[in-house]
């Protein structure tokens, strides 16, 4: 499995923690480093290119480390076809994959610890979607995402008519 790692200045250090873990377990990881050469971006900015190189399959799942890890889900669900979710508990992040099919975990650096946050990966890593009983809701969840940037699309296009 090849995972993109990411942070902001605020997830740096777990950053680092979690690189180091996952290598240790045989992982090939990918610190994208965004900020190293993007200097005054931050956040929104680490989450979109993550997700953009999920979207692109350069990547089979990505995380991103900011302080709450809130901000990044939410930038990285801005990308067609990207599920992201934050997590702080082992049950989150399983169901994260197994219910969810989501590609990429956010975690809050100032919330959760170094240890829990590499159980937290270990159970994500070992998860795995199945198309049980959430099929059909991961199918209703890629249509309403379709559906929104279809919408997003056609807004655009209708404003720029309109200029």
């Amino acid at each position: 499995m090849k995972i993109a790692i990411d942070s902001d200045r605020n997830g740096y250090e777990l950053k680092r923690t979690l690189i180091h873990f996952l290598r240790e377990g045989k992982n090939k990881v990918f610190d994208l480093s965004y900020l190293d050469a993007h200097d005054g971006e931050d956040y929104p900015d680490v989450a979109f290119n993550l997700a953009k190189a999920i979207r692109e399959k350069r990547f089979d799942r990505g995380i991103l480390i900011c302080g709450t890890g809130l901000g990044m889900a939410m930038c990285a669900n801005k990308v067609q076809g990207v599920f992201a979710g934050t997590c702080s508990d082992v049950y989150s992040s399983e169901r994260l994959v197994k219910s969810n099919n989501a590609q990429i975990i956010c975690l809050g650096a100032l919330v959760i610890g170094s240890e829990l946050a590499k159980t937290v990966i270990n159970a994500w890593l070992h998860s795995e979607f199945r198309d049980q009983r959430s099929l059909a809701k991961v199918k209703r969840m890629r249509e309403i995402d379709r559906m929104t940037f279809s919408l997003s699309h056609e807004l655009r296009s209708r404003r720029s008519r309109d200029l």
